[in-house]
């Protein structure tokens, strides 16, 4: 059994070390044993750069600082790190950032992973592990003025003239992409408008589908374009304000940012499914054309036996014209065994977007044909394991959640780090869920066994429960129990993703006098604070609930900090500490005096960073003195310091629009932390 083990934990290694090394392909060798960093001149859509050219000859990472290293920052300078980097010569290495920038010098700088792990440790181990290489003394880095602004990027399609897909925009500030047809060459900047976006937030957007209100009669060049929303109403009042409102993203050398696609009117729909391992409850279509909208529908292979009917095996949703990319197609009755399964383009014949092929006897909704009658699909193998989905996700560093698991049997579904990728399969398991039923799990929240304190690459692994004791053992078992779930070439199921973390907070159970928390842990990449509330904070008392605040805390980890009450506890209560940020650099906790307009919390994920503690207020103390009536269930009764009344005067939270928005987000962090 221990051989089986060794050979699969072989296995583990080699198919992890493709998904980490994903970040930045070895380009070459180089010939000296000199670490060194290229990083040119650019624009960024605020979410990630791209490093030319970096060479670790030992492995390690690139990393991001912003200007602010020239003064001396170097912990709070960290915008962003890559993915661990195998040893040699890496190119175009895309570095996601994991703060807000603003248009400045940046600076790419060459790191070692000095403690052998593969994560970036540097910022929470307060410089003490993953320091930069040097070259005869001097830091190995580059840097680079980078325009913060958009970026976009489209791929020729074949088009219905309604809808135009663009592959990738980020936006640093949020706004649209707008279609303009190929008149734009000609100077017609208004009327060359076909189309825009609703309205993006700031960040990344895929496969963003932009619907013509003026649709193409003939192929065209189309541009798209990234405009912003200068007026904040979230409206696209380009046209309608002859170019004062909304106008273009410019890049580096002030040229609007967009990207040219060349769209090509065709009306023969296509199909593209390949070979891929599943759990057998859903599977994957690569990519789909329906000129005229429908849908796309799997056939098992008795399709091939003539079963027209009893050949389905399940059908997407409705969707519209144009092109869609991974379209998960559910199945009726689960796979139990291998198959050849073929993804069918169907046609809504009757326009009611729902399929009726089947319960019309073949009447509505057939299957879109070729020009010499073929029908259109595409087929694929498809191995009946498993299969995982895991994107790059915002974390407090407590948990993560997996997008999407399709276990053919009950199992698990389990997070690893990067020192997998090294040979670690056991020592990098970092989590695991509870047990899952055979069938398809979405949106799998992972608590970790302990806590993330840096950004870190990480890799979900399903695993199957061999001895069926609903329990993982895989790791106590050393391999002999409840292994991963396969390929059909023998690998184990992963998927990779980045956890992007920028705080981390860890409070633990304490008896107190009421008068003073402990937080036993706080990692801040950027400085700031850590905030005590009590209770009252799940009722969105968001700045009633403040008992206590610690002094400025610098970039990194703080253990034992000790936080003095304003407002003493008098009972046993329930407290989070909560992890904030000094917006404006004064080294002061101004969130309540400003109403929330300064040192707002870290998010992850929508919600703020936080930890809950159980609070034992031990007997014999004096801080029920200072409150009105012991209990401290009224918040309002701490307006004899003048704090209350000025607290909850305010609007508006930083980063958050209303403050009630901000309780919101509380609230569904509150509500989830109940139900781990």
């Amino acid at each position: 059994m221990r051989n089986s083990a060794f050979t699969l934990a072989i296995a583990v290694v080699v198919v992890v070390s493709a998904v980490a090394g994903a970040a930045g392909a070895v380009a070459a060798q180089s010939g000296t044993n000199e670490a060194s960093v290229s990083f040119s001149d650019g624009t960024s859509g605020g979410s990630t750069v791209v490093v030319d050219e970096v060479h670790v000859p030992d492995g390690g990472f690139v990393t991001i600082h912003d200007g602010s290293l020239t003064d001396g920052n170097t912990l709070g300078s960290v915008v962003g790190t890559s993915a661990y980097l195998e040893p040699g010569t890496h190119a175009n290495v895309t570095v996601e950032l994991t703060d807000a920038v603003e248009t400045g010098t940046f600076h790419a700088m060459a790191h070692r992973d000095t403690d052998g792990d593969r994560a970036y440790a540097f910022v929470s181990s307060n410089g003490g592990a993953d320091g930069p290489y040097t070259v005869d003394g001097d830091i190995a880095m580059d840097d680079a003025n980078v325009t913060v602004s958009a970026s976009v990027t489209g791929t020729d399609q074949p088009t219905e003239g309604e809808y135009v897909i663009v592959d990738r925009v980020e936006l640093s500030d949020g706004g649209f992409v707008t279609v303009h047809d190929s008149s734009l060459a000609d100077g017609a900047v208004f009327d060359s408008i076909r189309g825009t976006s609703a309205y993006l937030e700031a960040g990344v957007h895929e496969d963003v589908r932009v619907q013509l209100d003026d649709p193409l009669q003939n192929d065209d060049t189309v541009f798209a374009m990234a405009h912003r929303d200068t007026n904040g109403n979230e409206a696209y009042d380009f046209p309608s304000s002859d170019g004062s409102e909304d106008g273009p993203y410019l890049d580096a050398s002030d040229e609007i940012v967009m990207a040219g696609i060349d769209a090509e009117l065709d009306d023969e729909a296509r199909s593209s499914f390949d070979a891929q391992t599943s759990g057998g409850n859903a599977v994957v279509v690569d990519e789909i054309y329906l000129p005229e909208g429908g849908f796309v529908t799997m056939h098992d292979s008795s399709l091939a036996d003539g079963a027209v009917f009893d050949s389905i095996s399940g059908t997407s949703a409705y969707l519209e014209p144009g092109i869609h990319r991974d379209v998960v197609v559910r199945l009726d009755d689960p796979l139990t065994e291998d198959d050849a399964l073929f993804a069918m383009a169907h046609q809504d014949t009757n326009g009611n977007e729902a399929y009726d092929f089947p319960s019309s006897d073949g009447a509505e909704d057939g299957p879109y044909t070729t020009d010499s009658s073929d029908i259109v699909m595409d087929d694929g193998n498809v191995t009946v394991s498993a299969s995982v989905a895991f994107e790059t996700d915002g974390s407090d560093g407590t948990a993560v959640t997996v997008d999407r698991v399709d276990l053919s049997q009950g199992g698990f579904v389990t997070i690893h780090d990067a020192s997998i990728g090294g040979g670690a399969v056991f020592d990098s398991v970092r989590g695991t869920s509870a047990y899952l039923e055979a069938g398809l799990h979405e949106d799998v929240t992972i608590e970790l066994d302990e806590p993330l304190t840096d950004t870190e690459q990480l890799v979900a692994m399903p695993h199957r429960d061999t001895n069926d004791n609903e329990a993982y053992d895989f790791v106590d078992s050393e391999g002999g129990a409840d292994g991963p779930f396969l390929t059909g070439e023998d690998a184990p199921v992963t998927a990779g993703a980045t956890a992007q973390v920028t705080a981390s907070v860890g409070a633990i159970a304490q008896d107190t006098d009421g008068e003073t928390v402990v937080v036993d842990s706080v990692t801040l990449h950027n400085g700031g604070f850590v905030t005590v509330h009590d209770s009252s904070l799940a009722d969105g008392a968001v700045f009633d609930s403040i008992r206590g605040t610690s002094t400025y805390l610098g970039p990194g980890t703080h253990t034992d900090v000790e936080i003095a009450l304003d407002d003493p506890l008098s009972e046993d209560d329930t407290v989070f500490a909560m992890a904030h940020r000094d917006t404006n650099a004064n080294q002061a906790y101004d969130f309540p005096a400003t109403d929330g307009d300064e040192d707002g919390p870290y998010t992850a994920a929508g919600a703020p960073v936080m930890s809950a503690a159980d609070l034992t207020v031990e007997a014999g103390g004096d801080a029920g003195d200072s409150m009105s009536d012991g209990d401290g269930a009224d918040s309002g009764e701490m307006s004899d310091d003048g704090a209350s009344d000025e607290e909850g005067s305010g609007d508006e939270a930083p980063g958050f629009g209303a403050v009630l928005t901000l309780v919101a987000l509380i609230a569904v962090a509150l509500v989830a932390r109940r139900h781990t």
